[in-house]
């Protein structure tokens, strides 16, 4: 609690020392965390990006900072650069699964180790979807991991990390990139990793078509997927699914009818 405390306090008072009355874009640099600490008299964080990290995916801004948003936007922390961020009013930050979807069951292919030793993390969860084919699945094209947690450098945005890169090979022959966000635990999917995951196809993968995956543990054996497109320079969702792995004698006949009948589409 009380480092939670100290974070709210850093951020709030970077917040307020640069914000302007109407502003949708709130600029900083990494330094600037350090003065606001010195003027609060306190003590720095070991690891100065998990104050950032916390309010871009963990935990909600603070009420002062909320309010200051315009009407009917909320603000997301965005990177802008080498030690430069902003916060970006946007009408659309944090993806939370539906709760009124349906599941689609799956054969669950996990190995039986892997079931007993993994933890409701996002490791886990990475391991879970490789394991069962769920990209291929959601995408409806055959999809290989190509690396974990890709770390590389964005013109213009600074250092970005995806948890997981799939590249896809269609019916047509046509070469996909997947960058794949994956939350477990209490972590929330932010916008903010899908813009950059949007950055990182353009700059590395420019070639090949681009659409980034989120994925979400709603339960142990109940995973959400999620599809985003740009529009007009905004992210999108184009759709979400969610996949129940069960033993195979668990999926009936009438299972199998509903989804040849395509209920889902």
């Amino acid at each position: 609690m009380a480092q939670k405390n100290r974070y709210v306090l850093i951020i709030e008072r970077l917040f307020l020392n640069k914000y302007k009355d109407g502003a949708d874009i709130v600029e900083f640099e990494r330094d600037d965390i350090v003065q606001v600490a010195q003027e609060l008299g306190l003590s720095l964080p070991k690891n100065l990006g998990d104050v950032l990290y916390s309010f871009r995916y963990r935990v909600l801004l603070p009420e002062s900072v909320t309010a200051r948003a315009p009407k009917g936007m909320e603000w997301v922390i965005m990177p802008r650069g080498v030690a430069k961020y902003a916060f970006i009013a946007t009408t659309f930050s944090r993806i939370q699964p539906n709760e009124l979807l349906s599941s689609v069951k799956i054969p669950d292919a996990t190995p039986g180790i892997i079931r007993r030793y993994a933890l409701n993390d996002e490791q886990a969860l990475l391991a879970i979807v490789r394991y069962n084919r769920l990209v291929d699945i959601f995408v409806g094209m055959a999809c290989y991991p190509l690396q974990t947690h890709l770390r590389t450098t964005v013109p213009g945005m600074g250092q970005v990390e995806t948890d997981e890169l799939y590249i896809g090979v269609d019916r047509r022959g046509a070469h996909h990139v997947f960058p794949l966000q994956a939350k477990g635990g209490g972590d929330i999917i932010g916008i903010v990793q899908i813009e950059q995951d949007l950055a990182l196809c353009r700059s590395k993968f420019s070639e090949l078509l681009c659409k980034p995956i989120a994925a979400q543990f709603i339960e142990d054996d109940l995973v959400a997927l999620f599809a985003f497109e740009e529009e007009d320079g905004k992210v999108q969702l184009l759709h979400e699914r969610h996949y129940r792995l069960v033993p195979s004698e668990e999926i009936s006949s009438e299972d199998i009818r509903r989804y040849r009948q395509s209920l889902f589409e």
